[in-house]
């Protein structure tokens, strides 16, 4: 061990946690005075970084019932495995990133068997829209709380747990200037044509029970408004029941695949219809006025809006704290009553600019033209050292 050098100890459960573990190690290597050692669990780009992981991040990387019950004996093993690398390895401090169904797990019982080792929760689990007594229980094992959302901070104040706002991941993968006019030319849009970007969602079943009702939407405003050009932006995964479901909607429609299209999609846009989700944060950082629908089946549905103890589903409604993007969820998600919403959003109306305004509040909140994320996140640690 080198003379002054300190040990920081990373548990990351997937493939998102990996980048965000990479780019906080990039920060603390930058910022620290004290030469840095880091173990614990990740993936390829934290072990790019020097981390050493003391197995695959893959073997936790799992998601749904379907693939957590087969594993569980495993996943116990490696929660176990944590621990006991924490209690003999002895880092002066632990950061848990995402995943809560792990790496909660595993703060917990390092707290219980190691309790003056500091932990930091880099993501909060969304304890503010249901299980708030969750949040008063981290107490009992979390030191700090690195936030994402700057509500999260006020939230976890009425509890009583330490929390540092320092931004989200997507404040970095914003458009860049002039990207959506390079995508209008690449793809033969014309510079003043309506584009809608739609966004159905990234998992199939979601996208099942949204893709026909939004094209039932862009059947209708393509009726008034005859010059319509229609985007998807889509992963790979579903892609393929997208393309099957177009076929049949009144508009040309340019399906892209990839960030940097992705990006470029965004920026040219002139509104979105999309599901609910973080897309509803991208697309608010992009200054994209949207509309936001949900549907699930029936029983399913009513019991996800039942447990929430939210007012609104839209990240950006709860950042503004106040109802600024419309959100149609289960019954009020139809064809109809979406493009109610939408209409006003496609041309220069009062409705459209005060939607852009509200962009802009949520930017600044955000703190998107300030310090990065992963330099907040670094310094909130380094602080604790």
């Amino acid at each position: 061990m080198t003379a002054g050098e300190k040990h920081i100890m990373l548990v990351a459960g997937e493939t998102s946690g990996d980048a965000l573990g990479a780019g906080l190690m990039d920060a603390l290597v930058a910022q620290s005075a004290a030469p840095l050692r880091f173990s614990g669990v990740g993936g390829p780009e934290m072990e790019r970084r020097g981390l050493s992981s003391i197995f695959p991040m893959s073997d936790i990387a799992v998601m749904g019932p379907r693939e957590i019950i087969p594993r569980l004996p495993l996943i116990f093993r490696r929660i176990w495995q944590t621990v006991r690398h924490a209690v003999e390895s002895k880092p002066d401090l632990v950061v848990v990133i995402d995943s809560p169904e792990f790496t909660h797990m595993v703060a917990k019982r390092i707290a219980r068997k190691a309790p003056g080792l500091p932990i930091v929760d880099y993501v909060l689990p969304s304890v503010w829209a249901w299980r708030q007594g969750r949040a008063r229980a981290m107490k009992n094992y979390i030191r700090r709380v690195l936030a994402l959302l700057p509500f999260e901070r006020q939230f976890l104040k009425t509890v009583g747990v330490d929390c540092v706002y320092v931004g989200h991941p997507a404040i970095e993968r914003l458009p860049e200037a002039g990207s959506g006019a390079r995508f209008r030319e690449r793809h033969g849009i014309g510079p003043d044509a309506p584009l809608l970007l739609v966004l159905p969602g990234s998992r199939l079943n979601e996208v099942k029970h949204l893709v026909r009702i939004f094209g039932g939407v862009v059947g209708k405003l393509a009726k008034e408004t005859p010059e319509l050009r229609v985007v998807i932006p889509a992963v790979p995964h579903v892609r393929p029941l997208i393309e099957r479901e177009v076929e049949s909607w009144d508009a040309p429609v340019e399906i892209v695949s990839g960030e940097e299209e992705k990006k470029g999609a965004f920026d040219a846009a002139t509104a979105a219809l999309a599901a609910s989700g973080t897309v509803s944060l991208e697309l608010a950082l992009a200054r994209v006025p949207m509309v936001i629908a949900y549907r699930a089946e029936a029983v399913v549905g009513w019991f996800a809006l039942s447990v929430l103890k939210i007012p609104s589903v839209v990240l950006v409604n709860l950042i503004l704290d106040r109802p600024s993007v419309r959100e149609y969820l289960q019954s009020r998600c139809t064809p109809d009553e979406l493009l109610e919403g939408l209409r006003p959003l496609m041309s220069d109306t009062a409705e459209r600019r005060r939607a852009i305004a509200d962009l802009d509040e949520v930017r600044a909140r955000m703190g998107v033209d300030g310090e990065s994320p992963n330099n907040r996140a670094a310094r909130a640690v380094l602080e604790l050292l």
